[in-house]
């Protein structure tokens, strides 16, 4: 498989195809569901609740914080992720205008 060209494609169908990318894994979806109906949450509790191994939660928040949707401040050991409601505003507008124009 090839490189992809983004560089061909404008910023709005960059950014849109990688959060397609991100929201395209059940494990993600998941764990965003759980934050949004629990406010918040640290990694052990995804764990007890997804019964998915803690790296791979891990890796999952990683990538849902890399693309803007969740942010993690520290508290004490843990981190507490939660919504990033400003971006998640963005983001649904990025979706809304998507299937405008389809």
């Amino acid at each position: 498989m090839g490189l992809t060209k983004s560089d061909i494609f404008s910023n709005e169908q960059n950014r849109l195809a990688s959060l397609i990318k991100v929201f395209g894994h059940h494990a993600r979806v998941t764990i965003l569901q759980h934050i949004i109906n629990q406010k918040a949450c640290i990694c052990s509790n995804l764990v007890d609740e997804l019964g998915l191994a803690q790296a791979t939660i891990s890796q999952h928040l990683k990538e849902l914080k890399n693309i803007g949707v969740i942010q993690g401040p520290i508290e004490g050991k843990s981190v507490r992720y939660c919504l990033d409601k400003k971006i998640w505003k963005t983001i649904k507008k990025e979706f809304d205008t998507f299937s405008i124009k389809m």
